[in-house]
């Protein structure tokens, strides 16, 4: 347990606990809306946030969240409204956002490379206390948000036209889920990386539905595999000395996979079990064939 003896490691392992909760919590309303690289536009709109802070002289955090914001809004018009030229459209931001990024930074008088990979790809040792007060504030208003209004955001990302009808505001939500997420991508940032952080939002989902059903277990089963993930990647970067995003998606790529080969002997238990069930419904509840005789009276 030493490694809970450096400042920077509690920093990081306490970082790594809010990225484990927020990414899934926001990555199962992307998964079922269809949109599980949004997260990786977002990561990309962010740079120009990063290398914005950077060169004036500001907390790159809560810039790059005020950037993913309105990026990540911008996208969800884009969604809404785009037609033919849609997609377009979102390449020049996603591109847009990558080289701002590099621009700014590079322009910036205490930023270089070196502190622009750290955001790329995360970094233990960077990650500071006014880093984790940022994350803390942003990770909870996710939380209040995903937990908070879970079945209007499920019924948006099910069915848009079955929420309208129903009366729900659904271009509000469908505003407030590209906000959380990009709310989640500067949350993750300094743990995972901007270019890794959209994985974190759906691998952990895709784990947990291979063998839950219903949403709710979904839900919890994803916010757990994130967490344990999350820090097992932490704590094998401290030992390793290996980059922390990657440790952290291939853990959690790993678990899906073992999941995945769980999940085939499970499916089938449960088909014949199934099967047995409406056999013996049909054995029990079809009436019994009558006899002619039954009807004719003495």
């Amino acid at each position: 347990m030493d490694f809970l003896e450096p400042a920077f490691m509690q920093r990081a392992l306490l970082a790594a606990v809010l990225v484990g909760i927020t990414a899934p919590a926001v990555g199962i309303y992307l998964v079922q809306r269809r949109q599980a690289l949004m997260g990786d536009g977002i990561g990309h709109v962010a740079m120009t946030g990063v290398g914005l802070g950077f060169l004036l002289n500001s907390s790159p955090v809560w810039m790059a969240t005020l950037v993913a914001v309105a990026g990540s809004v911008a996208m969800e018009l884009i969604r809404a409204y785009g037609k033919t030229r849609g997609d377009l459209a979102l390449a020049l931001l996603f591109y847009g956002g990558m080289a701002g990024g590099v621009l700014l930074i590079n322009l910036s008088s205490t930023g270089s490379n070196a502190n622009l990979s750290s955001y790329l790809f995360g970094s233990l040792s960077t990650v500071s206390t006014e880093d984790v007060t940022a994350i803390s504030i942003l990770a909870a208003f996710v939380v209040l948000v995903t937990v908070g209004l879970r079945r209007q955001l499920f019924a948006v990302s099910q069915d848009e036209e079955f929420a309208r009808v129903t009366g729900l505001p659904v271009r509000a939500l469908n505003l407030l889920i590209a906000v959380t997420a990009a709310v989640t991508v500067t949350v993750a940032m300094r743990v995972v990386g901007l270019l890794l952080v959209s994985a974190l939002m759906v691998v952990p989902v895709a784990a947990a539905q291979q063998l839950s059903k219903s949403f709710r277990a979904t839900f919890v089963l994803a916010v757990a595999t994130g967490i344990t993930v999350t820090l097992a990647g932490t704590v094998t970067s401290y030992y390793q000395d290996v980059p922390p995003g990657a440790t952290i998606v291939l853990y959690a790529i790993g678990i899906f996979i073992v999941l995945t080969l769980l999940a085939a002997p499970l499916a089938k238990r449960r088909a014949r079990a199934a099967a047995q069930a409406t056999a013996d419904c049909d054995t029990r509840c079809v009436p019994a064939t009558r006899r002619p005789t039954d009807d004719v009276k003495v």
